[in-house]
């Protein structure tokens, strides 16, 4: 690990690759379901295959933590890219002559499989490259990389779609993660081989035993972590994703005002809180605690009654979608930052021969709640018209209720800090 000031050549590089990464796949998965749209004129299968692909990215990262506890996490990044770069080359080649929508499945299916098998692998790598005292802002500027990649990945794919259209993006995307394939093949991480007397799925379904074992039993606080994370994400992220486009579009008097543009505005401010969320934990780091995340919990549970009270007052809708948009960005921040907290924490608890496999369970399992959320909230809130602002509220109330019992765990999250488990 370094011990210099700043972070070593590794690092960046590895900080590189993934904004190559992840920059190139937000694109691709912007661009791919609007040709689809384009082309079709469906929006019922552009829903169908947009839904459908993210199903992989839940199987992938669990299967992704182990072969990154397994393997050279350098290689699979290499591996990745590489993998990438040939599958949209192999697309630019025949998209043209066989079923679009079948290929335009598959595609999206093997680049949502291979965003979540690049994940665990970057998240794994970290407490090999930095030291623990760094652990906090290295992944809140991970974090912001995502932001970045959510935030402005979609922006540029129609923005390339518009003026140059689909051929040049593919081509462009390819030598864009075969450049960054090269580059992470000098990257140097910290790499012991584990011993395999087994066959491939025995290894699999005995590691991914294993790490899950030490979730629920050997360090009990990660698995209440998880239970807590999902639960946010079944009841408060999926309030989000589905309701403020709802409410933006059909609930607001926003007359005289494009809605389509407004709701992009909306989401742009929630994805430059989550940046900002990532940026103040870069830089206050040392005055951030584990112990103290129930607070921001609590304190972005909050933030969703006035978006609740105020679609029962007669205000005018420009002043409601403001008042929308400030909680959106204070409630983004927030969560970024208890994000960052909780994964340096685990980071922190776990050998290092099973971060990978960990870090995989824990984005896989409340991975799995949101979409879960979403159908949720959809039929809610086409049954409940007129009375929208009784979800907001309803979510408040649970949020702040998971919110108090993450502070019971305080004792516990403290007792963990400093013990070392032995592999």
């Amino acid at each position: 690990m370094s011990s210099t000031k700043h972070f070593s050549k590794d690092f960046i590089l590895v900080v590189i690759g993934q904004i190559i990464s992840l920059f190139g796949n937000s694109v691709l998965r912007f661009v791919l379901p609007l040709h689809l749209l384009n082309i079709t004129g469906s929006a019922a299968l552009y829903g169908f295959v947009s839904a459908f692909s993210f199903i992989p990215m839940l199987v992938m990262s669990p299967i992704g933590g182990v072969v990154a506890d397994r393997i050279n996490k350098r290689n699979i990044m290499v591996g990745l890219d590489f993998f990438t770069g040939g599958i949209i080359a192999i697309f630019f080649l025949v998209y043209q002559q066989f079923n679009l929508v079948v290929l335009i499945l598959i595609v999206l299916v093997l680049l949502y499989g291979i965003s979540g098998a690049y994940q665990p692998s970057v998240q794994a790598s970290l407490p090999f490259l930095v030291s623990e005292k760094k652990l906090v802002p290295a992944n809140a500027i991970i974090n912001m990389v995502s932001s970045l990649a959510n935030l402005i990945g979609p922006v540029l794919g129609g923005i390339l779609y518009s003026m140059a259209g689909l051929r040049t993006i593919l081509v462009i995307s390819t030598i864009c993660f075969i450049f960054s394939a090269v580059m992470e093949l000098f990257i140097h991480i910290p790499f012991r081989p584990m011993p395999q007397k087994n066959s491939i799925v025995h290894i699999l379904t005995g590691d991914l035993k294993q790490s899950l074992t030490f979730i629920i039993k050997t360090r009990p606080i990660i698995g209440k972590i998880v239970v807590i994370i999902a639960l946010f994400n079944l009841f408060l992220s999926a309030i989000l994703i589905i309701g403020i486009p709802v409410i933006v579009k059909q609930v607001l008097p926003l007359k005289g005002f494009n809605t389509d543009e407004m709701l992009g505005y909306i989401q742009g401010i929630m994805a430059l809180g989550g940046l900002s969320g990532g940026l103040f934990a870069s830089t206050a780091s040392k005055k951030l605690k584990v112990q103290s995340v129930w607070k921001l919990l609590l304190i972005g549970s909050f933030l969703l009654l006035p978006m609740g009270i105020i679609l029962f007052l007669p205000l005018q809708g420009i002043l409601q979608y403001g008042i929308f948009s400030v909680c959106c960005f204070a409630m983004m921040l927030i969560f970024t930052l208890t994000t960052v907290q909780l994964m340096a924490y685990i980071q922190t608890i776990t050998p290092e021969y099973l971060i990978g496999k960990v870090i995989a369970w824990i984005l896989s399992i409340s991975g799995c709640f949101q979409p879960i959320g979403q159908a949720l909230y959809g039929v809610l809130f086409e049954s409940m018209k007129h009375f929208e602002g009784l979800l907001f509220l309803g979510a408040a109330i649970i949020a702040a209720g998971l919110s108090i019992y993450y502070k019971k765990l305080n004792k516990q999250l403290v007792s963990t800090t400093n013990e070392k488990i032995k592999p």
